[in-house]
C-alpha cells in the first residue's frame, strides 16, 4: 500500500485532472475492473445502483457533463484528505485478489473503529501508469484501487444512499438449521 500525501498526492491529483481533459479514462486499467458481458442480475443491480447514486444528487441520466463531473471526484478522494492506493503482486491469481478484498475490509473496518470513513475506488485502476510516475512501485506490482480515507460530509446526500441488497434466499442455503 502506497501513502502519498502533501505535495506529492498533490502532484498525482493534479496531473490525473489535466490530463482528464484529453482522456477521460486515463491509461485504461489493467485488469477488467468489471466481465465483460456482465450477467444477470448483476448487471442490472449495477444499473440500479449507478443511477440510484446520480439520483441522490440530482443528475438525470441525459445530463452527461453532470455525470463526467461527478465521475471525476473520484480522482479528488471526494475531498478526503488521505488517498491510499493498494497494489498486488502481478503473479497473484483469484485466491490473493480475495484475500486483497478482505484486507481492504479489515482496512475500512479499522478506519470506522477510529472514527474515520472510506471509500474504496477501482476506478484508480485506470490511472496506473500515472499513479505510477508518482509512486515508482516496482514493476512487478499492479494498481488494484485507490481507497479515500477521512470524515464523511454527513450533510451530503450522496452519503446518505443506501444501496439495495439481494435477500437472504437469493444467495443463501440453508441446510440443517
Amino acid at each position: 500500500m502506497y501513502l502519498p500525501r502533501g505535495p506529492v498526492l498533490a502532484a498525482i491529483l493534479a496531473e490525473v485532472k489535466e490530463r482528464m481533459k484529453g482522456t477521460p479514462r486515463g491509461d485504461g486499467p489493467e485488469y477488467a475492473i468489471y466481465p465483460p458481458g456482465l450477467k444477470e442480475p448483476y448487471a442490472a443491480r449495477r444499473f440500479k445502483c449507478g443511477e440510484d447514486l446520480y439520483a441522490t444528487i440530482g443528475v438525470e441520466r441525459a445530463d452527461k457533463a453532470g455525470r463526467v463531473a461527478q465521475f471525476k471526484r473520484n480522482f479528488e478522494f471526494f475531498g478526503a484528505p488521505v488517498g491510499l492506493f493498494v497494489y498486488i503482486d502481478r503473479t497473484m491469481g483469484p485466491p490473493q485478489w480475495a484475500d486483497c478484498g478482505m484486507y481492504l475490509q479489515s482496512l475500512m473496518l479499522l478506519a470506522r473503529e477510529y472514527g474515520l470513513h472510506t471509500c474504496p475506488q477501482e476506478s484508480w485502476a485506470q490511472w496506473h501508469r500515472t499513479v505510477a510516475s508518482h509512486l515508482s512501485p516496482p514493476d512487478e506490482l499492479m494498481l488494484f484501487c485507490g481507497v479515500a480515507l477521512g470524515h464523511m460530509d454527513e450533510s451530503a446526500p450522496v452519503n446518505r444512499l443506501r444501496t439495495d441488497r439481494a435477500g437472504l434466499d437469493d444467495f443463501a442455503r440453508f441446510f440443517g438449521f
